[in-house]
């Protein structure tokens, strides 16, 4: 049997196609335009992800008996903002994770709701980036597209509503949009009264691993593939991330670096978490905890790219000896769109700090990686403080692939680093989702654990670890140091 696992990025979808044993038949990509129509915000058209993910499964099952394939599962980005009419028109281009433009409403929920009440209706305070700002925005600019919405969803949601016809969303992705009780898994009737929707207007919540239906008759035509394919729940792209790489047990802990990053533990038990951190449900019908800074490997992307004007980055880091690890006099603040965790501060600005006349490409590159440690480990640290004690984690994404980014974050955190055999993200996950609402396996955690495996470890050094200790130090000061510089920028 065979299962579609999708990943719906934020500049491109990536489907592959998975065999019952876990084993990667063929991937494809599509990209798509993501638009800034404003300093600050971000957008994309939500028609665009179906056209790229209808026209990537129909080359995914090219070649291949498409009768075979059993069930589809999606990964996708978290907290944007989907809303159709009663129509199922598209109102407005969806409002993205990343983008900025909610911050009075966010000051709002945290400072007038009040951070208490937030956390007693959902577990959570108030992001830029969570759909329920997002509402409040909506319903205050633009009042006529507002009273219009029918259906409320979030991107990979759309996308199972196209395929299936039914309008649904899972605990995991749903824990975004501070809409939900996350503790009781329920939609929280007072956050929908404070942003002005309807019970009605919402998805109804399934887990992660159940089935929310079958192809619609049209779109398996069009799909090539029987209309007997089932559909599951899916998940919010990091917890899909987390069981693609394992992380299905109590204490597992998954780091992503991908265009964000992410530090997600898995948990038995709902933990009511600070303020810069995140406690959700997980896609193993579980819950997680988890830290999640906006610009992960997109600072180096960045630096690379647009600062050295070169995509050649091994060779880049190719003149970062041992020797200098540890010992660095440049700091990189890695806040390119501000920051969520754990500050929560989308006026935020990235910096290099520290730098002298002996100052060289090589230092600053070396600052920009360590910096992107260094603010996942303020997340971490958050963490431990709930008495979690990690040791050991998978890394992914795109920033992993760097031996020497693996070898700074092993040692700024001190644990112990191990990569996944197959590392295929939120797409995997969505395959092993599907296979799981199909029956091939009992439990998601089972799934995790007959097809996921690791390879290769990157152990801390005590003495590297030692002196990266003492620059995180002086690190964690930077941004309390300039905080209040940054809304005059």
């Amino acid at each position: 049997m065979l299962y579609i696992g999708i990943d719906l990025g934020t500049s491109a979808v990536k489907l592959l196609l998975m065999e019952a044993d876990g084993q990667i038949r063929k991937i494809v990509s599509r990209e798509y335009p993501l638009r800034f129509p404003h300093p600050g915000w971000s957008e994309q058209n939500p028609a665009d992800w179906l056209a790229a993910v209808k026209d990537g499964i129909r080359e995914l099952v090219s070649g291949c008996d498409a009768g075979q394939v059993r069930g589809i599962g999606a990964g996708g980005q978290m907290h944007g903002l989907v809303v159709l009419d009663k129509d199922d028109k598209v109102i407005r281009p969806a409002i993205l994770w990343n983008d900025g433009r909610t911050a009075a409403q966010t000051d709002y929920l945290n400072q007038t709701i009040g951070r208490q009440k937030l956390r007693q209706y959902t577990g959570n305070i108030a992001f830029a980036g969570f759909t329920a700002p997002k509402l409040l925005w909506m319903r205050e600019n633009e009042p006529e597209l507002f009273d219009k919405i029918d259906k409320i969803m979030l991107p990979k949601d759309y996308i199972n509503y196209m395929l299936t016809g039914v309008h649904c969303t899972d605990y995991s992705d749903a824990s975004g949009t501070l809409l939900l009780d996350v503790r009781n898994k329920c939609w929280s009737k007072e956050m929908l009264d404070i942003c002005g929707v309807s019970l009605r207007q919402m998805p109804r919540l399934f887990e992660s691993y159940e089935t929310v239906g079958t192809l619609k008759p049209e779109i398996a035509k069009a799909l090539g593939l029987p209309a007997s394919v089932r559909v599951a729940a899916g998940a919010g792209d990091n917890a899909a991330a987390a069981i693609g790489t394992g992380t299905a047990y109590s204490g597992a802990c998954n780091i992503s670096l991908g265009t964000s990053g992410t530090i997600f533990i898995a948990s038995d038990r709902f933990l009511l978490p600070p303020d810069g951190i995140h406690s959700f449900a997980h896609a193993d019908g579980r819950y997680h905890l988890m830290g999640c800074m906006l610009s992960a490997a997109s600072c180096n992307k960045w630096f690379m790219e647009e600062i050295l004007r070169t995509k050649d980055y091994p060779a880049e880091q190719k003149g970062i000896t041992g020797q200098m690890l540890g010992r660095g006099h440049v700091y990189y603040l890695p806040y390119l769109m501000g920051e969520r965790a754990p500050h929560n501060d989308p006026a935020a600005r990235s910096c290099f700090i520290g730098m002298t006349m002996d100052t060289t490409r090589e230092d600053m590159t070396q600052a920009v990686l360590e910096g992107v440690a260094f603010g996942i480990r303020d997340s971490l640290e958050e963490i431990r403080r709930l008495g979690m004690d990690i040791k050991t984690s998978t890394i992914c994404g795109g920033g992993a692939k760097s031996p020497l980014w693996r070898k700074i974050f092993a040692n700024v955190l001190n644990i112990s680093l191990t990569m996944p055999e197959t590392e295929q993200g939120p797409g995997y996950g969505g395959a092993i989702l599907a296979a799981t609402a199909c029956g091939e396996y009992r439990s998601v955690q089972e799934a995790a654990e007959r097809l996921v495996h690791t390879t290769g470890v990157t152990e801390p050094e005590p003495a590297l670890s030692s002196l990266y200790e003492e620059r995180y130090r002086t690190f964690h000061k930077l941004y309390p140091a300039l905080k209040g510089l940054f809304p005059e920028l």
